[in-house]
């Protein structure tokens, strides 16, 4: 009997005869041969079917099979220099499983919409298919670094009693009766597991219910958060410079077929190594005005900005000290100015943005206090974490890094909606 494997393995079945379970992707006919693009997930393959190698009803399938046909191909492994891959089937026989029905998505050009509207058949397509592959080596090598540097996964809730970024851009929802939101970062718990494990890090869904429409905005996307007692913000940006390096290095090691597939130019991701260049939030503004931008200190960056700051670097850069009315009450502030916090933002170059944000926390009870307060924040709905500071507060720190615009960033898409297999944006619920 034929072994079954998958088509990304049958390099190591040179001159054997297996068996292969997929679809067909497409089919070219030329009179005594026809030739069979064969998909299982793993791989696409050139299979060739020979009018004396086959029985007469395994030929005659050529007119009969569609495109994503469900097939079983049985045949032997030879070389073949001029395929991408290398290697070809010649086909002993063909078993149909499911005749598909018209396809509605053909191999030519499609608007977005009409792919969106499809996004559950589209995935099978070599474009999304690359993408997604890139986003599970991320995902891979995301765990493989923080576990290799002592880090414990801590799983933080889905839904939370209170904000952590503010409450404009907030799902609420009833919990029962009570009322809830989804959340938007696993931060707050992410601090309390540290005192703890040390170094913890929580990997999952965030929601945020920003009206924005713009490419590089979801409703519901994925963050990588770690969190390190007794870091300041100099070793948080040191970790989050070798963490970047280290999944894109990953990347270029194990998927350079899928960077090919969508044409990236990975020349440009092999200089991402350490050091990155830190500017201040002051620095960057000057390089905005040097540029002709009519910038007001104490906004924030906007998307122009962050690109137009970033053409003078060819690595993701830092930007830190920020103005402290402009972020979050736990961000601690600079002893050396107060008019600042300790936050770091690392901004992605080719104008794909903000990949990660981050900062040293507040680690002193009083401070925080009266932050919460001059926020206008419930103490009693921050008990818990204010608790934090109360027994054995030390100096930490932490960032996330959204997963959703490091892969667009990486694989050079022009939307982050592309780097998730089913988005949400403020117009779009289905599939």
């Amino acid at each position: 009997m034929a072994k079954h494997t998958l088509a990304k393995n049958i390099d190591k079945h040179l001159n054997e005869t297996i068996t292969l379970k997929g679809w067909v992707y497409n089919i070219r006919k030329s009179g005594k041969i026809w030739f069979l693009i064969f998909r299982d997930g793993t791989e696409f393959i050139q299979c060739v079917i020979l009018k004396n190698e086959v029985s007469p009803e395994v030929f005659k399938l050529k007119t009969t099979l569609t495109q994503e046909s469900s097939i079983t191909v049985t045949g032997v492994v030879q070389e073949a220099p001029s395929q991408k891959f290398g290697y070809e089937i010649l086909v002993k026989n063909i078993e149909v499983i499911q005749i598909a029905e018209e396809y509605p998505i053909s191999l030519k050009e499609h608007g977005i919409e009409f792919l969106l509207d499809n996004r559950h058949l589209w995935l099978r397509s070599k474009l999304p298919n690359a993408i997604l592959k890139i986003r599970h080596e991320v995902s891979k090598a995301s765990r493989k670094f923080f576990d290799e540097r002592d880090f414990t996964l801590i799983d933080s809730p889905m839904f939370t009693p209170n904000a952590s970024e503010g409450t404009t851009t907030l799902f609420k929802t009833k919990y029962f009766d009570q009322e809830a939101y989804l959340t938007q970062s696993g931060q707050l718990y992410s601090e309390a597991a540290i005192m703890g494990f040390n170094k913890t890090y929580c990997f999952g869904p965030i929601f945020r219910a920003e009206k924005s429409k713009t490419r590089r905005h979801l409703t519901e996307f994925w963050m990588i958060e770690p969190e390190m007692a007794f870091y300041d913000i100099n070793d948080n940006m040191e970790l989050a410079e070798e963490y970047v390096s280290y999944i894109i290095q990953q990347v270029l090691e194990n998927r350079r077929k899928e960077l090919e597939i969508l044409k990236r130019d990975v020349t440009i991701l092999e200089k991402i190594k350490p050091p990155f260049p830190r500017i201040t939030y002051d620095e960057a503004v000057k390089i905005l005005q040097k540029n002709g931008r009519n910038f007001k200190w104490g906004d924030d960056f906007g998307a122009p900005d962050e690109t137009l700051i970033t053409k003078e670097f060819d690595k993701p850069i830092f930007i830190h000290r920020w103005p402290a009315e402009t972020k979050p009450f736990y961000m601690k502030r600079d002893k050396n100015d107060d008019k600042y916090v300790l936050g770091m933002d690392m901004i992605a170059p080719e104008g794909h943005g903000e990949i990660i944000g981050g900062s040293q926390r507040e680690d002193d009870l009083d401070l925080l206090l009266e932050r919460i307060k001059k926020e206008n924040l419930s103490e009693k709905m921050y008990n818990w974490y204010i608790d934090l500071r109360r027994y054995g507060s030390v100096p930490h720190s932490g960032f996330g890094l959204g997963l959703e615009r490091t892969i667009g960033w990486i694989c050079g898409i022009k939307h982050i909606r592309e780097a998730i297999p089913w988005p949400r944006t403020i117009v779009r619920l289905s599939p």
